[in-house]
C-alpha cells in the first residue's frame, strides 16, 4: 500500500513543477504528516525530493528527474481509453486504475503538454444516463466487468418474469445506454451442450442479474465479434419488434420535423422514408409504426395540430374528443 503511494507522489511531482504538502495530500487521500514522512523516505531511498519554504514553496523533483516507472500494465491502458467517461469507470471499480494510467501518461509528456489533460476536461464531458432519474449502478457490475476484461465466463442467475434462469456466459462486452447497463454474451456450451463458443450472443439487462460466479475457464474470444455493430442492430431489432400497430397521419411540414422527436426514431426514420410530395395545402400523409394507440395518443399529442390522424378511426376518435375537451377548457370565460 505504502510502495503504491510512494510510486504515486513521484509521478504527481514528475507531472507538475511544484505541488504543496496540502495539494500532495488531497491527491494520496493522506495527512499532511504523512506527505512529510514520504518525502523524507524517497529522498532516503534516493528520489530527489525537496521541499521549497514559503509562500510560492512546496515539494518537487530536482530538475531533469525522470523515473522509469511510467510504463503502462495492460489494465491501465485498457482504462486509458474509458478515461472520458468517469462515472462508467467509478461503477466498473476501474478509476483507480484509470488514475494511475493517467498519471502515467503525464508524467510521460512533455512538459508543454502536460496540461493537455486538464484542457481536455474543461471542454468534454459524458453524462450518460437521462434526464429526471437517479442512476443506481447494479451491484454486481464489478464482478462482471472484472470477467470481462479477463475474457472468464461467467455463471448467472438473473431474472425472468417470476422466475430465475441459471445460464454459463460467455461476457464479450459492456453497454451503457440512457444510465441503464448491458451485457452482450455469448451463451456457453453448458447451457447449450455444445461445447464453449458455439452459442447464440444475446443481451441481458445487468440489474436484473441476482447472483454471477466467475468461473476459472477462460473462454476464447471471437475477434470478429463487432460490440458497437452487435449493439446497434440488437437495438434496432428490439425498436422494430415493439412497434406493433400502425397510424395514418397527415403531417405539415413542422410536422415532418418534429416528428422524430415526438416517436420512436427507427418509425419516424421509416415513416419519412420516400415520403410523397406535399399536397395542395403542404400537407403530406405518412404510415407511422407504433406500440399501441395508447402509446401513439401520448407521443403524437406533442405535435398538436401539426399532425392530423386518419386512421384507425378510434385514435382519432380519441384525438376530436380531446380537441372538444381542449375547447371547452380554453374557451372564452364569461363574466
Amino acid at each position: 500500500m505504502r510502495a503504491a503511494r510512494l510510486i504515486k507522489m513521484v509521478l504527481l511531482l514528475q507531472s507538475r513543477p511544484t505541488m504543496t504538502a496540502s495539494e500532495l495530500a488531497r491527491e494520496l487521500e493522506v495527512s499532511e504528516r504523512t506527505v512529510t514522512r514520504d518525502a523524507q523516505a524517497l529522498s532516503e531511498a534516493g528520489v530527489p525530493v525537496y521541499a521549497e519554504r514559503g509562500r510560492a514553496g512546496g515539494y518537487r523533483l530536482v530538475g531533469g528527474y525522470r523515473t522509469r516507472l511510467t510504463g503502462l500494465g495492460r489494465g491501465e491502458a485498457e482504462a486509458l481509453f474509458l478515461s472520458g467517461v468517469p462515472g462508467a469507470l467509478r461503477e466498473m471499480g476501474l478509476e483507480d486504475i484509470a488514475s494511475a494510467a493517467r498519471l502515467k501518461v503525464s508524467a510521460a509528456l512533455l512538459p508543454s503538454l502536460r496540461d493537455a489533460p486538464r484542457t481536455a476536461a474543461q471542454r468534454f464531458h459524458l453524462d450518460a444516463p437521462g434526464w429526471f432519474r437517479e442512476p443506481a449502478a447494479p451491484a454486481l457490475l464489478p464482478v462482471i466487468a472484472d470477467a470481462v476484461w479477463d475474457d472468464r465466463c461467467v455463471s448467472a442467475r438473473y431474472r425472468r418474469g417470476e422466475s430465475e434462469v441459471v445460464r454459463e456466459l460467455e461476457p464479450y462486452g459492456l453497454v451503457l445506454k440512457a444510465g441503464v447497463w448491458y451485457l452482450c454474451a455469448r451463451v456457453g456450451g453448458a447451457a447449450t451442450g455444445t461445447g464453449t463458443g458455439t452459442g447464440a450472443f444475446r443481451t441481458y439487462r445487468i440489474d436484473r442479474f441476482v447472483g454471477a460466479d466467475v468461473m476459472e475457464d477462460r473462454f476464447s474470444r471471437d475477434d470478429d465479434f463487432d460490440l458497437p455493430g452487435f449493439w446497434g442492430a440488437q437495438a434496432e431489432r428490439f425498436a422494430r419488434s415493439i412497434l406493433r400497430a400502425e397510424v395514418v397521419l397527415r403531417l405539415s411540414g413542422a410536422g415532418v420535423r418534429n416528428l422524430p422527436y415526438a416517436v420512436d426514431p427507427v418509425a419516424a426514420r421509416d415513416a419519412l422514408a420516400g415520403v410523397p410530395e406535399p399536397d395542395g395545402t403542404g400537407w403530406v400523409t405518412v404510415t407511422l409504426r407504433v406500440e399501441s394507440e395508447e402509446v401513439a395518443h401520448t407521443q403524437l399529442a406533442a405535435l398538436g395540430p401539426e399532425a392530423e390522424v386518419l386512421s384507425p378511426a378510434t385514435l382519432r376518435e380519441r384525438f376530436a374528443a380531446e380537441a372538444i375537451r381542449l375547447t371547452k377548457l380554453y374557451g372564452r370565460r364569461e363574466g
